[in-house]
């Protein structure tokens, strides 16, 4: 069953016309292509951050336009590439991001789940504005897939990563997006992490508008 399906007429800014493209439900799939294909724009567009200049992108089957917007952004959540934390714990960066969406606040308990699985050992207790940029975005990202319910976005979760941590970080994120019946869109120019972990991969060729 395809949860995704967006029609070759899909352009941003008379800029970037996209190929047909679908993402089958529960499935994990990656985006590649060089630089500037418009990899990061195609997420955008799927989470309704921007909108396309034309064509059409349907979700379960409608267009993804005839849902609300927030409601939407909530069932497909992207997580983007700039980490941002507020000063203070852990604990008080899940509470914000959790108290901006109107959920309810997780349990030490839970915290620790999500960030086990994104390789990150800190507590709770642990102050953000004195970890590393790696370490930073292991705990942006265990935030954003405590929330994810339906779709996950991610764009380059890995790149601030070493090549150990991130393969057991996809390992992981992978294996609860199964469990969970989460379906999953990755960025990453680790071909490595393509080969091992895509069930289907997507690759962006940038077409211009103009260009044939």
């Amino acid at each position: 069953m395809c949860l995704f399906e967006s029609d070759s007429d899909l352009q941003f800014q008379n800029v970037i016309q996209y190929p047909k493209i679908s993402c089958k439900k529960n499935s994990f799939v990656f985006l590649t292509g060089r630089s500037g294909c418009g990899k990061s724009t195609y997420l955008k567009i799927l989470n309704r951050t921007i909108l396309p200049t034309a064509g059409t992108v349907l979700y379960g089957g409608k267009n993804i336009n005839s849902y609300p917007v927030l409601d939407y952004r909530k069932r497909v959540l992207l997580v983007p590439q700039e980490v941002f934390l507020i000063e203070g714990t852990v604990r008080q960066n899940f509470d914000f991001y959790s108290k901006a969406r109107s959920s309810e606040c997780l349990s030490d308990q839970q915290i620790l789940r999500f960030l086990e699985i994104c390789c990150s050992n800190f507590t709770p207790q642990d102050v953000c504005n004195k970890m590393s940029g790696g370490e930073r975005q292991r705990v942006f990202l265990a935030i954003f897939l405590s929330f994810a319910n339906e779709v996950l976005l991610l764009d380059e979760p890995t790149a601030a990563l070493d090549d150990k941590t991130s393969i057991e970080l996809m390992h992981n994120i992978k294996q609860y997006c199964k469990t969970q019946g989460i379906t999953a869109v990755c960025i990453s120019h680790n071909a490595h992490l393509v080969d091992v972990f895509a069930d289907a991969t997507i690759h962006l060729e940038g077409t211009k508008k103009n260009e044939h």
